[in-house]
């Protein structure tokens, strides 16, 4: 058996997804044996966020990310922010989560979607709660928002990152965290694997977004957190690290962000 030390931190998956809901318990069970031995579960909605504190209560090294992915926040209203605000609360809550700005699609609206990021980033100030940033075709105002929490002491990471070098050296300036997945394993994910060899390690987290973006050779199949171990190889790859190096260092870095001992 592994040191705790040794044990992989899985940032964000979605084990609520009905992608699980043949096998949940059996694969939830599964991870510690294979080295997984913390996990985040991100909401993006408020059905999400709910499911999430469950699995939060059921699973001893799951926690939970509470929050209101963008492309769901026309649901959001005053009395369901409150709600959400006192998920904050619970005890294995660490992060406001995922939230951002995501403007593939039209709807919601891009002002609905800032009004919604801005208050759920305002909520991370007030429950003293790092973020985890999505964010797609927005980098602009998605940086800007996220700067303006930074200067009230928000801290973050963010989720997929899909942008420059130049907008990572931003983040890092900020000492954000940068979530990082399956994409890099892609051969065409090149952009990826050179913000990866551009970011120091100690700004790296390791992530799934099961059951979504599964690693090659998984690729196209239902991701879970015991496909971590190829991320982490292949980030071992691009940095000329050595892999159990990479495993502690992230591990170390998502118990720093999420706090916990």
């Amino acid at each position: 058996m592994k040191g705790k030390e040794n044990m992989i931190f899985e940032s964000h998956a979605h084990y609520d997804d009905e992608a699980f809901d043949g096998d949940r318990d059996v694969l939830l069970g599964s991870l510690w044996e294979n080295g997984i031995g913390y996990v985040v579960n991100v909401g993006a909605s408020l059905k999400t966020t709910e499911q999430t504190v469950a699995l939060a209560q059921k699973y001893p090294f799951v926690y939970g990310a509470a929050g209101v992915h963008p492309s769901e926040t026309a649901e959001l209203d005053e009395g369901k922010f409150r709600w959400l605000k006192e998920q904050c609360a619970q005890p294995k809550i660490v992060a406001v989560g995922e939230i951002g700005l995501d403007y593939h699609w039209e709807e919601p609206d891009r002002e609905t979607q800032k009004k919604w990021l801005e208050r759920q980033l305002q909520l991370a100030a007030e429950a003293d709660l790092p973020v985890i940033i999505h964010s797609r075709e927005a980098a602009k105002d998605t940086l800007e928002r996220v700067k303006e929490a930074a200067a009230c002491g928000v801290e973050g990471v963010i989720h997929c990152y899909s942008y420059t070098k130049e907008t990572a050296r931003e983040y890092l300036d900020m000492d954000y965290y940068f979530g990082i997945g399956g994409v890099v394993t892609f051969r065409n994910g090149r952009k990826l694997k050179e913000t990866v060899e551009y970011i120091p390690i100690e700004n790296i987290l390791l992530e799934t977004d099961s059951p979504y973006l599964a690693p090659n050779p998984y690729r196209g199949k239902r991701n879970s957190s015991l496909y971590l171990p190829l991320i982490a190889k292949e980030i071992a790859q691009i940095k000329g690290m050595d892999y159990d190096e990479v495993v502690e260092i992230t591990t170390r870095n998502a118990k720093r962000l999420f706090r916990i001992v």
